[in-house]
């Protein structure tokens, strides 16, 4: 079904698990157990961090924005994943198909560039503490967020402008449960390259430049870990930047696997490949809640408060 003037389809199709679909009640409850964990975790921390004012603090707040992302992530797949797995429903209008690439997409830059804001947070503390909470001042972590989060919406924003302009000439068909820019650019019969150079220069610089800042960032904790003259005091340093190492390790690993199998792990199956494609954006949601739950001993007395108080 296309629209004959303009060659604009008025709904894609959704791909789930190819040869697999006598298995999707199977995965019903993974993907609901891990949708229920990432949206739920994440809510607990925003209000544990909004409830506690001594959690009021550069690190928690830099923590609140990641959990406000990675819910922003988590809500833009859901539909469609869920919706897919429970009721066989693979259409997605255009608008709509657009309207989630950009979210899920938007939300993906602003949890990478959080988690260098966080990387930048753990270098301050470290190699100034004495002035941590002068430097990282509210107003300016006020305005860190802003500009993260105008970043995401003002690099994504041409993309389904330039999208809705193209020819879409028969195929309608997506490569996962959801919309992503790599598969829409794939469709049209017209001219893409500048929405593929467009795609790879907003890649380079939110992906690519974060994690190389990010390295440099742990570069320098490094060598100002290394100048503390007590091991007592390079355990301590170094130990509070455990929770933001599994935060950066699960955002990145994931991303990078796939990648790998999509481009070497050529005899991989359809199934396995998409499989792992819908994993990895749930991965960061679901984990990282549960690594701070865990690892950081103020959060985690937050969390047995807030139940407390509900009883």
């Amino acid at each position: 079904m296309f629209n004959s003037s303009q060659f604009t389809p008025k709904y894609f199709l959704l791909t789930g698990l190819p040869g697999l679909e006598t298995l999707y009640p199977w995965f019903v409850f993974p993907f609901c157990t891990m949708y229920l964990v990432a949206l739920v975790g994440n809510s607990l921390i925003l209000t544990v961090i909004k409830k506690n004012t001594s959690l009021h603090q550069p690190m928690y707040l830099f923590l609140a924005m990641l959990a406000f992302a990675e819910l922003g992530v988590s809500a833009s797949t859901l539909p469609t994943v869920l919706g897919i797995f429970l009721f066989g429903a693979n259409e997605i209008c255009f608008e709509a198909c657009l309207f989630q690439m950009f979210s899920i997409h938007s939300f993906s830059i602003m949890e990478s560039g959080v988690l260098l804001a966080m990387s930048v947070d753990r270098f301050v503390a470290i190699y100034n503490p004495l002035r941590y909470t002068a430097i990282l001042t509210l107003p300016r972590i006020a305005g860190s967020a802003a500009v993260l989060g105008l970043k995401s919406v003002m690099l994504m924003f041409p993309l389904p402008l330039l999208l809705k302009r193209l020819p879409f000439c028969g195929h309608n068909v997506l490569s996962h449960s959801y919309c992503l820019h790599s598969d829409l650019i794939q469709l049209p019969s017209g001219n893409t390259r500048t929405n593929s150079i467009l795609g790879l220069c907003i890649v380079t610089s939110t992906f690519g430049l974060d994690s190389l800042l990010i390295v440099i960032s742990y570069m320098l904790i490094l060598h100002t870990v290394l100048g503390i003259s007590s091991g007592e005091g390079r355990r301590k340093a170094l130990g509070t930047c455990v929770s933001h190492i599994c935060a950066v390790l699960v955002y990145y690993v994931p991303m990078i696997s796939v990648a790998l199998v999509h481009r070497f792990v050529k005899q991989a199956a359809p199934a396995l490949r998409l499989f792992l494609a819908n994993i990895y954006l749930l991965v960061p949601p679901v984990l990282n809640p549960i690594i701070y739950s865990c690892k950081t001993k103020q959060i985690r007395q937050g969390l047995i408060r807030l139940f407390l108080q509900r009883k």
